[in-house]
C-alpha cells in the first residue's frame, strides 16, 4: 500500500466481480419520461438493438423525475436478482463476469499447453490458475509451509524481539500493529520515500470496534468466534483457541481506540507529517520502538525522508507494544499471520475465512464458483502476463482509437468549464488548466509489459503468492530514494474500474472498462457520453475534487488557489457533503457525506462534464429522436444504467461503514437532481423529487 497517494478510483475494487447488462433492445416501445408508460407501438429494431440502452431495464411504473435511477433501472433490477455468490450484482459486475468468461477461457487454455515457453506470459498466466485450481494439493500441503513462522512467533521472550519479528511479518505480507511502506512524496512526487500509518486491524476499520449497536455488537462476537475456528483448524485446542482468540482481539481493540476513522483520513494535508527514521519515536510519541532497527530489519534506507500519515496513532501504538503482556501479543501475531495466509491453505480454512468474511459481513451465502476466484487471484498475480491475451481478444486498436478521442473530447469539455467559472479568479483558473493539459492519459493497457521474474509452478500455489509478494516487495523497495517509474499501472487490463492518481497527475481506464454498457462503439453518442464519458468526467474531476485540488500539475501537494477562490470552493463542496448526508442507506444508517465526497464530487463533475461535451456533438446538437427519447434523454439513461445494481442490507451497511462510494442509487440521482440540463430534458416541474431547490443545488465544475 501507498500511503500517501490513495488511488481514486470510480468503483470499489480493482476488479469488481459481477453480469452484463443484456445489449439487444425488447420491443417494449416508446417511453413516456414524465408519466411512465410506455406505449406499445413503438416496436424495437436493429438500430435501438445497436444503440447501447434497453427499453426493457425501463420501469413503467416510476415516472423519471420521483427516481429516475428506479425509472431508468427498475425492469434490470426487477429481472436480475443477487446471485448466491454475491455481496451485490449490477452492470459493473455484469461486465466483470463478462470479462471473467473472456479471463477463464484464455486461462484454461494457457494451464493446459504443455509447449508453453518457461516465463513466457502464457506458462505463467497457466501455471498460477492450474496452481489454484489443484485443491488437492492445496488440501494436502496446508499450511505447512509457513509453520516455521508460527515457529518463530512461540519462540519470543522479550520485548526486544518484537520489532524483528514484526518486520519479518511485514515483510511476508502480515499487517500487525502499523502500516509501512513506501510512496511518492506528497510535496515532492518525483520522490519516493517511506512512508507510515495506523494499521494492525482485522475489521475493516475502527468503527467495527468502537460503535454501539446490535449490528456491531454481533459482528464482534462472530469475529472472536471466528477467529477462535481458525485457531482450531490450525490444529490448537479448543480452550488455548479461545484465548487466543480473545487475546488477539483485546489488542486490535486497543488498536483501534487510537486509529482515525476513515471520513478523517482524507485530509492530504493533514496526512502529511515528514519526518526521519531517527526522529519518528521522540516526535510522535513512540519512542519505545527501536525505529531504527524496525527500517534496518527490513532493509530500507535509514536516511531517506519519512512520512507519517496519522501521527495520533503511535502514542497508542508505544503503549500497546509496551504494557500488553507478551502473550497477549503472540496470540494477535499469529492470529494476522494465520489470516494471512489462510486463502492459499485449503479449503477448509478458505471456508472458515468465507463464512465470516463474505456472510457475516456482506451477507454473501456461498462462494463464488473456484475458477472464477482463481482467475481473479492470477489476474493480481500476474495481471499484465494475463492481460496480453485478453487485450488481443477484446480491445482492437480502432476501439483504443475512439477511446483516446473521447477522452480528449472531455478534457476540452472541462477546460471550456474551467473558463466559465463565475466564482474562480482568472489566476487559479490559469493553474487549474496547466494541472488539466499536463494529465498523462493512460489508455486500455501499458505501452511496455510488465515482466515477471520469479518463479511459478503449477504444483506450488502458496510458495507461487509468497514469491510473488516478495517480488513486490523488492521491486518497491528498490525505488526508495529514487523516482517512481510512471510507466507502472495501478490496474490490470481486465479490470473494470478507472482510477486518478494525484502523485502522477493521471488518469487510467483500463480495456476492461471500456466494454458495454459504458462504452459500445456500436452506440450512439448520447449513450456512450452517459457512461464513459462520465466515466472519464470522474476520473478528470479527482484531479480537482477537495483532495485532488490541492495537488499541482507536477502531482505536487501544493496550494495553487487564491484564498478567496478556496473558500468559494469549500463552500460548494459543503453543499455535496450535506446532499449526501441526508440519504439513508438503512434505518438509522446514513451516507457519510465527508467519507463519499470526493467520489460524489467526481460524479457530480463527471456527468456535469460529459453533457457539455456530449452537446458539442453532431447527435447533442440534433433533435432526433431514438426508441423516443431525445439525445438529452438517451444520455441521462446511459449515465443512470451504469449505476444499475441490487445490493444485500449487510452489504448496503458495511459499504456506508467504509467505502468512500456511495450507495449506487443516490449516485445516479444524485448528482442528476442537481442539473438543470435534466430537469429541463424530462420536464420535470420544481416541486418533483428529482429537482433540488434553487437554494440547496449543487454545482461546482
Amino acid at each position: 500500500m501507498r500511503w500517501n497517494t490513495p488511488i481514486t478510483r470510480l468503483g470499489t475494487a480493482l476488479v469488481v466481480a459481477a453480469v452484463l447488462a443484456a445489449t439487444a433492445t425488447h420491443a417494449a416501445g416508446t417511453g413516456d419520461p414524465v408519466t411512465g408508460k410506455i406505449a406499445a407501438d413503438s416496436p424495437a429494431s436493429k438500430l435501438s438493438q445497436q444503440h447501447g440502452f434497453d427499453l426493457a431495464n425501463l420501469d413503467p411504473t416510476c415516472k423519471a423525475c420521483d427516481d429516475f435511477y428506479r425509472y431508468a433501472n427498475g425492469g434490470w433490477l426487477d429481472s436480475h436478482p443477487i446471485p448466491a455468490d454475491k455481496a451485490s450484482y449490477g452492470h459493473f459486475n455484469g461486465l466483470a463476469d463478462a470479462n471473467q468468461a473472456v479471463v477463464h477461457a484464455i486461462l484454461e487454455k494457457d494451464a493446459a499447453d504443455t509447449s508453453a515457453a518457461p516465463g513466457s506470459p502464457e506458462q505463467q498466466s497457466g501455471a498460477m490458475y492450474k496452481s489454484c485450481m489443484d485443491t488437492a494439493t492445496i488440501d494436502k500441503v496446508g499450511l505447512t509451509p509457513v509453520l516455521p513462522e508460527f515457529a518463530k512467533i512461540a519462540a519470543l521472550t522479550d520485548r526486544k524481539q518484537l520489532v524483528g519479528e514484526i518486520a519479518h511479518l511485514h515483510d511476508i505480507g502480515a499487517g500487525v500493529f502499523f502500516g509501512f511502506g513506501s510512496g511518492n512524496d506528497a510535496k515532492d512526487s518525483s520522490k519516493i520515500i517511506l512512508q507510515t500509518g495506523q494499521g494492525g486491524l482485522g475489521l475493516p476499520n475502527r468503527d467495527y470496534y468502537i460503535e454501539k449497536s446490535d449490528r456491531f455488537d454481533t459482528i464482534r462476537t462472530k469475529y472472536i468466534a471466528h477467529t477462535a475456528a481458525m485457531f482450531v483448524l490450525m490444529g490448537e485446542p479448543a480452550d488455548l483457541a479461545k484465548t487466543d482468540a480473545q487475546n488477539a482481539y483485546d489488542v486490535e481493540l486497543a488498536l483501534a481506540q487510537g486509529s482515525k476513522a476513515p471520513k478523517d483520513l482524507r485530509d492530504p494535508d493533514k496526512r502529511y507529517n515528514p519526518t526521519t527514521v531517527a526522529e519518528l519515536g521522540a516526535k510522535f510519541g513512540a519512542p519505545d520502538i527501536d525505529w531504527t532497527s524496525y527500517v534496518k530489519a527490513r532493509q530500507f534506507p535509514t536516511d531517506v525522508k519519512l512520512n507519517v500519515s496519522t501521527p495520533e496513532f503511535y502514542p497508542v501504538l508505544d503503549k500497546v507494544m509496551t504494557t500488553t503482556p507478551i502473550a497477549s501479543l503472540q496470540s494477535y501475531m499469529k492470529w494476522h499471520l494465520l489470516d494471512r495466509f489462510a486463502s492459499q491453505a485449503g479449503t477448509k480454512f478458505e471456508d472458515e475465512q468465507f463464512a465470516f468474511s463474505g456472510t457475516v459481513l456482506n451477507g454473501v451465502p456461498q462462494q463464488e464458483d473456484r475458477s472464477k476466484r482463481c482467475g481473479q487471484i492470477t489476474d493480481r498475480v500476474v495481471g499484465e502476463a494475463l492481460g496480453q491475451e485478453y487485450v488481443k481478444q477484446t480491445f482492437t486498436p480502432a476501439t483504443k482509437a475512439r477511446a483516446k478521442q473521447l477522452v480528449e473530447n472531455v478534457a476540452a469539455a472541462l477546460k471550456a468549464s474551467i473558463n466559465d467559472l463565475a466564482w474562480m479568479s482568472a489566476s487559479t483558473k490559469t493553474e487549474g488548466i496547466a494541472k488539466l493539459d499536463a494529465f498523462t492519459k493512460k489508455i486500455g493497457y501499458p505501452d511496455k509489459w510488465v515482466t515477471y521474474d520469479f518463479a511459478i509452478k503449477s504444483d506450488d500455489y502458496l510458495g507461487n503468492v509468497m514469491r510473488a509478494a516478495e517480488w513486490n516487495r523488492k521491486r518497491s523497495n528498490a525505488r526508495i530514494g529514487k523516482g517512481p517509474d510512471r510507466a507502472l499501472w495501478g490496474m490490470t487490463p481486465p479490470t473494470v474500474n478507472a482510477y486518478y492518481n494525484p502523485s502522477n497527475n493521471e488518469i487510467v481506464f483500463p480495456a476492461g472498462i471500456l466494454q458495454p454498457p459504458f462504452y459500445n462503439p456500436l452506440a450512439d453518442d448520447a449513450v456512450n457520453y452517459g457512461g464513459i464519458g462520465a466515466v472519464i468526467g470522474h476520473e478528470m474531476t479527482h484531479g480537482f475534487d477537495d483532495q485532488g485540488r490541492k495537488t499541482d500539475k507536477n502531482g505536487n501537494l501544493n496550494d495553487w488557489w487564491t484564498p478567496a477562490d478556496a473558500e468559494a470552493y469549500k463552500a460548494k463542496a459543503k453543499c455535496v457533503s450535506d446532499q449526501f448526508d441526508a440519504y439513508e442507506v438503512a434505518p438509522g444508517v446514513h451516507e457519510q457525506g465527508q467519507l463519499v465526497l470526493g467520489e460524489s464530487i467526481a460524479d457530480l463533475g463527471g456527468i456535469t462534464i460529459a453533457y457539455r461535451a456530449f452537446k458539442m456533438t453532431e447527435e447533442g446538437k440534433s433533435n432526433k429522436t431514438i426508441d423516443g427519447f431525445t439525445p438529452d434523454q438517451r444520455f441521462f439513461l446511459g449515465w443512470a444504467q451504469v449505476w444499475g445494481s441490487n445490493s444485500r442490507p449487510e452489504a448496503a451497511i458495511s459499504r456506508a461503514k467504509t467505502d468512500p462510494h456511495p450507495a449506487d442509487n443516490f449516485r445516479g440521482n444524485g448528482p442528476l437532481s442537481n442539473m438543470p440540463a435534466f430537469a429541463a430534458a424530462f420536464s420535470c416541474a420544481a416541486n418533483t423529487k428529482m429537482v433540488r431547490p434553487a437554494s440547496e443545488r449543487c454545482a461546482i465544475w
